[in-house]
């Protein structure tokens, strides 16, 4: 399929032209200034592209541009892929949102939380009651990530070999199997931790659809939506087009930095942030999502799927900055929920950055990010491939965009 394009020009979509040129020279100068190797970045109303710009490099070294059709490294934007994948199997009533995790997982039986104490003197007792299905959507479920230091169960994770997530050579499977053997961080449903929960959820997925995740998420997401370079690997006819992955330096520069596996099948299949894709793709996944589930005459999600999706499910209606954030992850402040594997906005008058009520999206390490604006019939994307260190480009993004929508 053709890479994205764009379809109209701003005007004809109620966008100010002089301030995308803003936008774009925003990120120029960070490539120029050696921040950024390159970028792409759309904005859709209505579903039609009205504007699109690529800049700078997918490889500075080798001198290959940005295109359209880049394949990117989109790290955690899988996540919300993951909870599509869940949403169509609850649609068909072989998974329920309050299942609990062990009728499927059975090495979740009595899970127990953490009391206190570090280290080998970690003191546990039995949960108050299961993890369920939903509290892996929403992040609620206790689990955490190793490479956190803010908390004595992140320790064990690393003792574990759990510091990137997944003990060296291991599978899902069995990379699961050691999560369920450590405490909780908490009471399962009591408060929001991001962590590892969208690895639980893929494995969850394979064994109640009986398909490996990759084979799941390509026959009933991919394929149906057309997002025709998505994938959990890529073949060689596709590697040319794949971006290197750069990292801050600390002097605030970039370098080449190992990434993703992605060159043949990995034998670990992550939920949580295994995918490849081009903009084609993620815009594609994106208007699925904007139109209630369906696009040009296929149906995933029932509008009520996407509803639950994209509504709040934190705790007490809360924010996520009443539970610490990540601060790698933006937005990550007051006037934002969480959804299924989406942040959302519950009160834009308290956010740190331009947006409006209900608007959905979520973010990746290597600096890319998405969103929906039901209200504006806004799809934005922005890829590039730089893990960051002090770099923080989303909020200005935010800005520029919403500054160009004028009516």
């Amino acid at each position: 399929m053709a890479p994205l394009r764009q379809d109209v020009d701003p005007d004809e979509a109620g966008l100010d032209a002089k301030a995308l040129d803003r936008l774009d020279q925003y990120f120029a100068h960070h490539v120029d200034e050696g921040r950024l190797p390159g970028y792409l970045v759309s904005v859709a109303r209505g579903g039609r592209v009205a504007h699109l710009t690529t800049y700078g490099h997918r490889d500075v070294a080798a001198g290959l541009p940005v295109e359209a059709d880049t394949l990117w490294r989109i790290y955690s934007m899988t996540k919300p892929v993951t909870a599509v994948a869940a949403l169509l199997l609850v649609q068909e009533g072989r998974l329920s949102l309050d299942d609990p995790v062990e009728r499927h997982l059975p090495v979740f039986a009595n899970p127990r939380v953490y009391e206190g104490g570090s280290g080998d003197e970690v003191r546990t007792r039995p949960a108050a009651g299961p993890i369920l299905v939903r509290h892996l959507l929403t992040h609620t479920a206790g689990l955490t990530f190793g490479f956190y230091y803010s908390h004595p169960v992140d320790a064990l994770y690393r003792a574990a070999r759990l510091e990137s997530s997944v003990p060296p050579g291991a599978n899902l499977a069995e990379t699961v199997d050691v999560y369920a053997s450590l405490p909780l961080q908490f009471e399962p449903g009591t408060q929001w931790n991001y962590s590892v929960a969208s690895n639980v959820l893929g494995r969850v997925i394979e064994v109640v659809s009986g398909q490996p995740l990759d084979e799941f998420f390509a026959e009933r997401i991919f394929r149906p939506l057309g997002m025709t370079d998505a994938g959990l690997h890529i073949g060689p006819e596709q590697e040319e087009r794949l971006s290197e992955l750069y990292g801050e330096t600390e002097a605030g520069g970039i370098e080449p930095i190992p990434g993703l596996p992605l060159k043949g099948r990995p034998r670990f299949l992550s939920g949580s942030g295994g995918m490849v894709a081009s903009a084609h793709d993620y815009h594609r996944f994106m208007e699925m999502l904007r139109r209630g589930g369906e696009l040009d005459g296929t149906r995933l999600l029932t509008p009520a799927s996407v509803a639950l999706m994209t509504a709040n499910h934190l705790p007490d209606n809360a924010d996520l900055r009443a539970f610490g954030a990540p601060a790698h992850q933006e937005p990550g402040n007051a006037g934002v929920g969480f959804g299924f594997n989406v942040s959302v906005v519950i009160d834009p008058a308290r956010t740190l950055a331009p947006t409006s009520l209900g608007a959905y999206g979520w973010s990746g390490v290597a600096t890319t990010t998405f969103w929906v604006d039901p209200g504006r019939d806004l799809t934005v994307q922005f890829m590039t491939q730089v893990r960051p260190k002090t770099l923080k480009v989303f909020p200005e993004l935010k800005r520029l965009v919403h500054e160009a929508v004028v009516d």
